[in-house]
């Protein structure tokens, strides 16, 4: 007769069965909870802000925060309180039917005024401040030792006095005796009257050399009856030379002033 299992055997078996159905429930636990920690851990860095997410959200709660009523209004622009041009007078036209013609600005006046070199100029004497007319020109010179100019003044057929014009580079002729280098005595003439200038000047021959030479010129000093060479009217504010034997007159007077380099 065959046998029949024992109960032994059999408990053995059920304890087994059991064992492993445990086994395998504690094992499927085991990755539920493995995958919900799995779940989680990717939650919280797909949650994790950043620092640009702040200030988007920070820039939004601001905008929100704020109400319509407390932004500031653009500033209204101030209107004239005078009444608009006329239209009239804007599209006005003259009688032949052209535009009139727009007035132009005064621009600003850039040169100069002549009160810098008034104050440079000026002579303080006993009877006051006087004003020069005139200062010697970059190119003035006093003539060289060989060309001894003197200056013969006439009074009718005789000579009255002599000036020696070599010893300085120029002269001053008028009535202001203060600074005046040789006072006229005649009313018609002006207090500062003409000028004697001596000036370096450079010319070119035909082999295009430049050759130098001190020259005496006579100036007019913008004076009231001005200065004649020869009985020719010398311009005014122009220098013009003067050569030997020239004749010159200051105003009305009657005086001759004769220039004359003596030779030898």
């Amino acid at each position: 007769m065959p046998r029949s299992p024992s109960p032994r055997r059999d408990d053995s078996r059920n304890r087994s069965h059991h064992r492993q159905q445990d086994n395998n429930r504690q094992g499927r636990e085991h990755r539920k909870d493995e995958r919900k920690r799995n779940s989680r851990s990717r939650d919280r860095t797909r949650r994790r802000p950043s620092s640009s997410d702040g200030q988007r959200q920070r820039k939004y709660n601001d905008r929100r925060s704020r109400s319509p009523q407390t932004r500031r209004s653009p500033e209204r622009l101030a209107r004239a309180r005078g009444s608009l041009p006329s239209q009239a007078d804007a599209f006005h036209t003259t009688k032949d039917g052209a535009p009139t013609p727009t007035i132009e600005k005064q621009k600003p006046n850039f040169r100069p005024s002549g009160l810098l070199a008034a104050a440079s100029n000026t002579i303080s004497t006993s009877a006051g401040a006087i004003v020069l007319k005139y200062h010697e020109p970059p190119e003035a010179r006093k003539p060289p030792s060989n060309q001894p100019w003197r200056l013969y003044i006439f009074k009718g057929e005789s000579i009255v006095d002599t000036l020696d014009l070599y010893t300085q580079s120029c002269w001053l002729f008028g009535r202001e005796t203060s600074v005046c280098d040789f006072a006229l005595e005649h009313p018609s003439c002006s207090k500062q009257h003409a000028v004697i200038q001596f000036r370096y000047v450079e010319r070119r021959n035909e082999f295009g050399d430049k050759i130098g030479k001190v020259k005496p010129y006579v100036i007019d000093l913008e004076s009231a009856n001005g200065t004649t060479v020869n009985d020719e009217a010398v311009p005014e504010g122009r220098f013009v030379e003067l050569r030997d034997k020239d004749i010159i007159k200051f105003g009305h007077s009657t005086r001759e002033y004769v220039m004359q380099m003596p030779s030898g």
